[in-house]
């Protein structure tokens, strides 16, 4: 029998980023800085992050620039604005525009949350929430859509992930704490992500969502002590595990990467299958 007309193709290098211009919103601590370090070391020339703290966007540049596997000659830029305000967006796209002339991938990731009991949930803290996790990503790409665009084909897109939330698919907190703002703000973001993935899509951006569940970062550290702690939702959750930074960085490495270029509109789960163990009988 003769051998099969195989013909493989050449996969080297499908997950670099090398040479990509990324800007991170929320980018001083938690996922942000996280992905903004994934960036740079999967091959990033120029990382713009971002975040309400000027002091806390120097700090995270500083250790962004001393990271030894990067390249050479990347770099991370801080631009510190509140992305909850238009003209702070104008600004920002402004500021960035001033250094690169595109823009490659955009990690908007910035976001907020509050608890109360339904009887104690305030208007103003609710709006607070809804324009920092929805309104502001909107205008965000918005104001970053011509530098996405500049260089963007549709085999070669340009990048919108955008940070959801697990409660975003299915139940948030209840109780005294409860995040009904916060729960509905990703149930909105994700299908905002949905209906901005068909209208950029033929600009060449493709925009994706990332459903974290429950990570160990600043935001998170009460809800899970308030639900029993880490060990608690490692034995709820399916792999035995929770969340780690190389989780959320992987991820949206992969979706920033030629390996992830026929994504479109995707929204990905990345809390180990928790979700799926609460309705379990």
């Amino acid at each position: 029998m003769a051998a099969a007309d195989v013909h493989l193709m050449d996969f080297q290098n499908i997950f670099s980023l090398e040479g990509k211009v990324a800007v991170v919103t929320g980018g001083s601590r938690g996922f942000g800085l996280q992905v903004a370090s994934g960036f740079l070391q999967a091959g990033c020339s120029k990382i713009y992050i971002t975040s309400r703290e000027a002091k806390a966007c120097e700090e995270a540049i500083d250790a962004l620039n001393a990271l030894p596997s990067k390249r050479p000659d990347a770099k991370a830029i801080a631009i510190p604005a509140d992305c909850s305000t238009i003209s702070e967006l104008d600004r920002l796209a402004a500021e960035v525009a001033e250094t690169t002339d595109h823009v490659d991938i955009l990690f908007a990731n910035a976001g907020a949350t509050w608890g109360a009991p339904f009887e104690k949930t305030a208007p103003d803290t609710f709006s607070k929430v809804m324009d920092l996790n929805v309104k502001s990503v909107f205008y965000t790409i918005q104001k970053l859509e011509p530098l996405l665009k500049k260089n963007a084909t549709n085999d070669d897109p340009s990048r919108v992930i955008v940070t959801a939330s697990i409660t975003g698919v299915g139940l948030g907190t209840l109780g005294q704490n409860a995040t009904f703002a916060y729960s509905a703000s990703k149930a909105a973001v994700i299908h905002l992500v949905k209906n901005l993935a068909v209208d950029l899509g033929p600009r060449g951006i493709i925009t994706n969502a990332i459903c974290p569940g429950f990570f160990p970062t600043k935001m998170a550290s009460s809800l899970v002590e308030m639900q029993g702690g880490f060990e608690v939702l490692r034995q709820e959750t399916p792999n035995r595990r929770v969340g780690q930074p190389e989780d959320i960085a992987g991820m949206v490495v992969f979706l920033s990467s030629r390996a992830s270029r026929h994504l479109n509109g995707a929204v990905i789960a990345i809390d180990g299958g928790h979700i799926l163990n609460k309705g379990k009988l």
